[in-house]
């Protein structure tokens, strides 16, 4: 069963956070504040915070470069799941990827569901790794927010969670790129 090691140090993790909306301003932003409140009560770093339009290359390039900064391990992105037509959050994601991760779909979902039931479906929240950089995609209530973070990414982000974690396999996320430079 999962748990917490306290004699494991905590390790804080670079975490920026995208809010993708064409409504939205920073001043209305619930799901942005509801992650950057659970990220810094955590103990982690806010590396950056934006406000991106529901467009793919909007969408893209932010995460291109928030990808290529070092100094970004995390990325998170609340908003532009849905099936409307602008909704386009995995459509700028997910060709990013090089691994996806399915897994972290199918637990939101079922987390998900204990609250709100079938309407979870009207998600497609979606994760993977970029580069050396992990990207979660949310919806854009600051429920959805609240259930990945506390009942997903609070434990994975968490070096002393049990069995395992993000943490410990981020300083390897880019064996690939380095294999290849030889």
């Amino acid at each position: 069963m999962s748990r917490i090691d306290t004699s494991r140090p905590f390790i804080p993790v670079s975490i920026a956070v995208l809010t993708v909306s064409d409504t939205r301003t920073l001043a209305e932003d619930k799901s942005g504040d509801t992650l950057v409140q659970r990220i810094t009560e955590a103990g982690h770093k806010l590396a950056g915070r934006a406000i991106v339009t529901d467009d793919v290359e909007a969408i893209r390039t932010h995460l291109r470069g928030w990808i290529e900064d070092k100094s970004v391990e995390t990325i998170i992105t609340t908003g532009g799941t849905g099936f409307t037509g602008r909704d386009v959050t995995p459509e700028a994601a997910e060709p990013l990827f090089e691994k996806r991760m399915d897994g972290f779909s199918q637990v939101f979902h079922r987390i998900s569901y204990d609250k709100i039931g079938t309407s979870t479906i009207q998600s497609r929240a979606t994760a993977g790794v970029a580069g050396s950089t992990f990207i979660f995609c949310l919806p854009g209530s600051p429920g959805a927010c609240r259930d990945a973070w506390d009942g997903i990414l609070s434990l994975q982000l968490d070096y002393r969670h049990m069995p395992c974690n993000f943490v410990e396999i981020m300083p390897r996320l880019d064996e690939h790129l380095r294999r290849n430079k030889h």
